[in-house]
């Protein structure tokens, strides 16, 4: 009988009709690998070329042709698995793997089984309220992609663009350690930072670049693992935790109801939000694998290895800990600021010099919350760190209030321009002058003597009076010069 270690916290469990069921996932992740040329031939790996045009005619099964190995693929492969704190496999094979595709000429597909480029390894998750799980990484294999049939060009005919088909991806298998679609989502959305970390993929879903295949079973709370159905192909983290949702409960349904789980493949319709059959699930030895004769076992040194890691950037878990360790940000704010790569080095710079707290908030708060809304990533971000620098330097030296700093985030987003200038040549200086600031406090107790006797008994008043004067002084007199006064004015203190 086979258990997984790990049991769900009661919160992650399902309540069915006949109690709690817990939910035991695991995920197979098919990364195309940032290459310019195939996993086996020279041709194109560039997205968007018109059908049959990045066509070797190794990757068309041509009589005669043999693969090659492409080193860069090889080289991406190790930097991911070093990514991953992962073993990495001295010598690997390459296995043929025999299943018909209607897509992949050759009939069959080269990829690794018995002998991966890279073995065990461990990724880990930031999940809510500050808690860390650790999922297993079972294996990273390279393999090649199929190319991609088209079924609604003709009522009669299927049409085959090969422009794929060859295309060198990284098989990710995760270990079944995760219990809960949000443990999924957070596990696929890591897995993809690293890889863009790296540089080893751009983890793109939308174009195929990143796709899962998730494992989903369900069994009663720290019992034996259930039958599992894998959800082939789901194309966005949105989808695999509907997709998760969907499978656990439909499970649940059919063995309260007295019935069994069926292996099987099965696909899942974002339309309708729920998954179906596609067939019954392989088994190993119904591949027949055998390692290729074309292509001898790949190996390479351990100094091979150690130079690719010495060229490694610094990865997001190194970062994050750096962040809170150097700049005295909150985990979750460091969480934040190194989910993209681009994303941290734009905090860093806006932080150089400055009080990084502040930094930290205006970079997450304003900037990603404006890029966010527009649907935009930091790379088309219309206001640079040196113009966001800018604007937190007029607020530290005093020159402009937190509101007037929002208004001017406001301008330097739509219309450009130096920070600084923009304040000169629009009159947008802090009123610091402490007469102006009194007269204005002055006119707004003396048109209403109501409430400078309703603030006498309840202090908490004063709060308004600070948004009255505010607003007569169009938000530029300095807010720590309004209250000192204006509680001296009222007898406050």
């Amino acid at each position: 009988m086979t258990i997984a270690a790990r049991t769900a916290k009661p919160s992650q469990f399902v309540k069915g009709a006949t109690g709690d069921w817990e939910v035991v996932i695991g995920m197979e992740v098919h990364a195309q690998v940032a290459s310019n040329a195939k996993l086996f031939s020279g041709a194109s790996t560039a997205f968007g070329g018109a059908p049959n045009d990045h066509v070797s005619l190794v990757d068309a099964a041509m009589p005669g042709m043999l693969p090659v190995i492409n080193e860069e693929c090889v080289a991406q492969a190790i930097r991911t698995g070093l990514g991953l704190e992962a073993e990495i496999n001295l010598r690997s094979v390459f296995d043929r793997k025999n299943y018909f595709y209607p897509d992949l000429p050759q009939g069959y597909q080269i990829s690794q089984y018995k002998s991966p480029i890279v073995g065990e390894g461990t990724v880990h998750l930031d999940m809510e309220g500050g808690e860390t799980v650790e999922v297993g990484v079972e294996r990273l294999h390279l393999e090649q992609d199929a190319g991609k049939s088209i079924h609604d060009l003709s009522p009669t005919s299927t049409y085959v663009d090969l422009n794929r088909s060859g295309v060198a991806l990284m098989e990710i298998v995760s270990k079944p350690d995760m219990r809960s679609a949000d443990e999924a989502k957070a596990y696929l959305g890591k897995l993809r930072t690293i890889l863009r970390y790296l540089g080893t993929c751009d983890g793109d879903m939308d174009k195929g670049n990143m796709r899962a295949d998730v494992n989903v079973s369900v069994r009663k709370p720290g019992g034996a693992l259930g039958t599992r159905c894998e959800i082939k192909n789901v194309n966005s983290i949105r989808f695999v935790g509907q997709a998760i949702d969907y499978e656990a409960r439909r499970q649940i349904g059919i063995l309260e109801d007295g019935g069994s789980i069926k292996q099987e493949t099965r696909l899942f319709d974002p339309g309708k939000g729920e998954t179906r059959s596609m067939r019954s699930k392989e088994e190993a030895h119904d591949y027949r694998y055998f390692p290729d004769p074309d292509l001898l076992p790949l190996e390479f040194t351990q100094a091979y290895v150690d130079g690719l890691k010495a060229g490694l950037p610094e990865l997001p878990d190194a970062k994050k800990a750096r962040f809170v360790a150097d700049y005295g940000v909150t985990p979750y704010d460091a969480m934040v600021l190194t989910l993209e790569r681009a994303s941290a080095d734009f905090f860093e710079e806006v932080a150089k010099g400055r009080d990084a707290k502040i930094a930290a908030n205006w970079v997450i708060n304003e900037l990603f919350g404006r890029l966010n809304k527009e649907g935009k990533g930091i790379d088309a971000t219309p206001v640079s760190a040196a113009q966001l620098g800018g604007i937190i330097d007029l607020i530290l030296d005093g020159t402009i209030s937190g509101k007037i700093a929002k208004d001017l985030f406001e301008i330097v987003w739509t219309e450009g321009g130096d920070p600084k200038a923009l304040v000169e040549s629009r009159g947008l200086k802090q009123v610091t002058d402490t007469g102006a600031i009194e007269a204005a406090i002055d006119a707004v107790i003396a048109a209403n003597p109501d409430k400078v006797e309703q603030v006498k008994a309840k202090p908490t008043l004063a709060g308004w009076f600070v948004g009255q004067v505010m607003k007569q002084t169009g938000g530029k007199a300095n807010p720590q010069a309004v209250n000192e006064i204006l509680k001296a004015k009222l007898g406050l203190e």
